[in-house]
Formats: C-alpha cells, structure tokens, sequence
C-alpha cells in the first residue's frame, strides 16, 4: 500500500502554508485527512496534486462534481473561521473531503449533495473512515437544508454565477458563507457575513473553480 502521508505534508507545507493558511487547526487537519480516500478509484496518485479533481465518474445520474484545489479550499475554509460546535453546512460536498475537513475542525456538518447516489456515496466515504459528526442530505443545491439551518459556515464547493440567497437566508446572525463568484469575468473567493438582515460581502483572493450547475446564470445575465 503507498504511504500517502509524505504527499500530505508537503500539500500542506508547499501548496497551503504559501498561499497564506496560517490556522494551525485547520492545517493539522489538512494533514490527517487522507485526501486519497475522496477520488475515486485509480487516481489517488493524483489527490496532492495542485488541481480541480473531478470525483463524480461512475455515480449513476450525478451532476459533474470536483474537488477544489487544496489551497483554494484551505483559503476558504479559513476565511469561515469555523469554531468546536458550529453548525456547518458543506454544499456540492462532492465525496465528503471538505466535510471531513470541517468535522475534524469539529463543525456539526451538513453535507448536501443534489442526488442520492451522490450522497450515498460522500457516506461511503465517511462512514469506511469513522468520521463522526457529518450527516449528508440529498436535495436541491441552490436551496440548501433549512431543516437543519440556521448554520454559523457554509461552504460552496464551486463557482457561482448566480447570488446565493436561499443559502444567505439560512446563516445566522453573525454567520459566514464563502464560495467563488464570477466577477467581471474573473473568478474571486468571495466571503459573505449575515448581521441581522443585512448581508456584507468582500472578496478575499482571485481563484477558479468549476461552475455548479445549479449556480449557473442564463445567457446575458451579469453577477
């Protein structure tokens, strides 16, 4: 069996470190979830890699899905300042990597997928490496899970072209949404801060990202 652990802690000291991820919590983490777990079968040599992975082949009716790159993803689960206990809802969670993420953070997660293939899968995952802490949902991606809401964090797993708001409305007071948004057709991390109805937004670093189809604007539509 190939031992993973050398391509982790260079991840996390070549790729993460250098792109200003600085939270010892979330790098530590970073280094003891096994990316490799959360691609599918036979590209595992490529999980380090700085790169979008897509991770949906072989999942019967699943959207195209794609893990982010790991300093994309790092930035944005940093810019959500996740802390013990905070309710956290993981959206397009793909196989489940950045929801391991935030339950090793030790967030309540929601992970939402759009089908139940998909989300049986992102289990699948969790459940063969005992991660406690995540339950995954099936549903409508740009309509989140307000049975579970109000969350402190939600992360969105791709570009959006579209603004988010049913996700907007389910953050409580005080709580972040981070995801990347085209801007003047460029890609941007953008995090989202609710204080009581208001919704304040700053951009935080230039990123790509796959678009989500459900996020994904009509021909002639501007963000």
């Amino acid at each position: 069996m190939v031992d993973f652990a050398p391509a982790r802690r260079m991840m996390v000291d070549c790729q993460l470190r250098t792109f200003d991820v600085h939270d010892i919590p979330l790098l530590a983490a970073f280094d003891e979830i096994p990316r490799e777990r959360f691609v599918p079968a036979g590209r595992e040599s490529l999980a380090y890699s700085d790169q979008e992975l897509p991770v949906s082949d072989g999942i019967a009716g699943a959207e195209r899905r794609f893990m982010l790159k790991p300093m994309v993803l790092a930035r944005m689960l940093q810019a959500l300042a996740v802390e013990p206990g905070a309710r956290a809802l993981d959206v397009a969670c793909g196989l489940g990597y950045a929801s391991a993420i935030l339950a090793r953070l030790g967030a309540e997660v929601v992970a939402l997928e759009a089908n139940e293939a998909a989300a049986a899968a992102a289990s699948e995952r969790l459940a063969a490496l005992g991660i406690a802490g995540v339950t995954v949902v099936s549903g409508a991606l740009e309509a989140g899970h307000a049975e579970r809401a109000p969350y402190a964090a939600i992360l969105i797993n791709g570009l959006v072209e579209l603004e988010p708001r049913a996700l907007l409305e389910q953050l409580a007071d005080g709580g972040r949404l981070v995801c990347v948004e085209r801007r003047a057709k460029a890609g941007r991390a953008v995090l989202y801060v609710r204080s009581g109805d208001a919704f304040g937004s700053r951009v935080i670093f230039d990123a790509s990202a796959p678009v989500l189809p459900a996020f994904k604007a009509e021909p002639g539509f501007v963000f």
